[in-house]
């Protein structure tokens, strides 16, 4: 299984859970809404990254930013297999 697809798969999982005990709940329990504008911020925060900062912080902000999508994507029951 690869990172991605161990990573749907905890996310799944998280959104189920209870909200004080996962990050990915506590975004579930707040809603689509929250979950787009949490994923437009890091969306935001790798493209400064890829202008202005190292690659080290490029990395870091493409992992958050697959993150978030990743956790859109559950939210709304779109798998991984569907996006490739």
């Amino acid at each position: 299984m690869d990172t991605l697809t161990r990573l749907e798969t905890t996310i799944t999982q998280r959104l189920a859970a209870d909200p004080g005990s996962s990050y990915v709940a506590s975004l579930h329990a707040k809603g689509v809404p929250a979950i787009a504008r949490k994923l437009g911020e890091e969306a935001v925060e790798t493209v400064i990254a890829a202008l202005s900062s190292s690659e080290a912080e490029l990395v870091g902000e493409a992992a958050d930013l697959l993150f978030h999508l990743t956790v859109l994507l559950a939210e709304k029951g779109v798998t991984l297999e569907q996006v490739m």
